[in-house]
Formats: C-alpha cells, sequence, structure tokens
C-alpha cells in the first residue's frame, strides 16, 4: 500500500511539473499571436525587397517595421516596440519618402530598381538569415520568457541594462554614427564645391576662346 501510495505520488507530481513547464505542443494565444504576426511582416518583408515600386516598397516597409513592434510588444518589451515605431516608423521611412520625393523617383514601375542579381542577394540572404537563427537558437534555447510574470522589457529595466551591462558597445555605436554624420556631411561639401567649379569653369572657357578669336 505505501509502495502504490508513493507511486501515485511520484506520478502526480511528473503530472503536474509537465503541466506548468512550457512546451511546444500546448502553445498559447500570445505564442499563435506571435506567429502570426511573424509570417505576415516575414511576408512584407520579403514584398519590399521584391517590388519594383519604390514608394510601395517604403509602404510595405512601414508594414515590416509596425510588424517587428507588435513583436516586440507580444514580448513584453513595450520599450523597444515605441522604439521600433518612433525611431524607424516615424523617422526612417519618412526620411526614404522624402528622399525620393526630392529626387523625383519614378511614382510607377521602375526597371532601374532590379540590379539583376536576385541570385546572389538571395544567397546572401538565406546565409545570414540561417546563421541568425542558428545563433540566437543556440543561445536561448533554454531561456523562456515569462509572460505573466514582471515585464523584462520595461523602460527601467532595458535601462539598467543597457546603461551598465551594454554601455561600451552603445557609446561605441553613438561614435560609428557620429563619424558616419560626419562623412556624409563632408561629402556633401566636396560635391557641391565640384559643382560650383564646373560651373565658374564653363563660361571662362567661352570667354577664353571668344578672346582667342
Amino acid at each position: 500500500m505505501t509502495l502504490a501510495a508513493a507511486a501515485t505520488a511520484v506520478a502526480t507530481d511528473a503530472t503536474s511539473m509537465a503541466a506548468e513547464s512550457p512546451g511546444f505542443l500546448s502553445p498559447t494565444g500570445v505564442e499563435i499571436a506571435f506567429l502570426l504576426v511573424g509570417v505576415v511582416t516575414f511576408g512584407a518583408a520579403i514584398v519590399t525587397v521584391t517590388t519594383r515600386q519604390l514608394v510601395h516598397a517604403a509602404l510595405w516597409l512601414v508594414v515590416t517595421l509596425g510588424g517587428l513592434a507588435v513583436e516586440y510588444l507580444l514580448l513584453t518589451a513595450e520599450f523597444i516596440a515605441w522604439v521600433q515605431v518612433l525611431i524607424y516608423v516615424g523617422s526612417v521611412v519618412v526620411l526614404l519618402l522624402f528622399g525620393l520625393m526630392l529626387t523625383k523617383a519614378p511614382i510607377g514601375r521602375s526597371p532601374d530598381a532590379d540590379s539583376g542579381n536576385r541570385w546572389a542577394a538571395l544567397t546572401v540572404a538565406v546565409a545570414t538569415a540561417a546563421a541568425l537563427v542558428w545563433v540566437v537558437v543556440d543561445a536561448f534555447r533554454t531561456t523562456w520568457i515569462d509572460l505573466d510574470g514582471a515585464p523584462a522589457g520595461s523602460t527601467e529595466v532595458t535601462g539598467k541594462a543597457l546603461f551598465q551591462n551594454w554601455v561600451l558597445p552603445f557609446e561605441a555605436l553613438s561614435v560609428l554614427l557620429l563619424a558616419a554624420l560626419v562623412g556624409a556631411i563632408v561629402l556633401s561639401r566636396k560635391a557641391k564645391a565640384d559643382a560650383t567649379a564646373t560651373t565658374a569653369s564653363v563660361p571662362g572657357s567661352r570667354s577664353d576662346k571668344g578672346g582667342a578669336r
């Protein structure tokens, strides 16, 4: 009787532990929503890089970045989600649209939007995606996010992790962005100076030819 009771207790404990432990065969509503949003985001990203209409590519990029923001929200990282919306959707995409308008890019289908290197680009993209998936899965194989507990991606938690553990990469990235900004300013001023010199040299050459005649 004692052995039977002990076996029953062990079986009950094992069953309760299996029920409490997360598993792939019993997805929750959040996990299902995460997969659905991921599929939509992946489809929008594919359309972004395959369409030949530049304006449509920018609009599909909005859908892609918005889908990533929703994914961050589902992972209880609301700070990263709002940064994604404010910086990427609200700034980068608007900058792209302004660039298209200022450069008078074609609104319709543009054959210049295809460089002819699709297979090379596809190979590099697949290899990069496979490497990233392998690294992420290998690093977080046994890590589970408790969506019912305290939010792990709040502003306070993210700020502490950023400025305590990742402050050196953060500052290095800031210096890199500053160098890129300075380089863009130097290149734009050089291009403007070359254009001014070219414009000024054309009337001079004509006057020289007139004087020689």
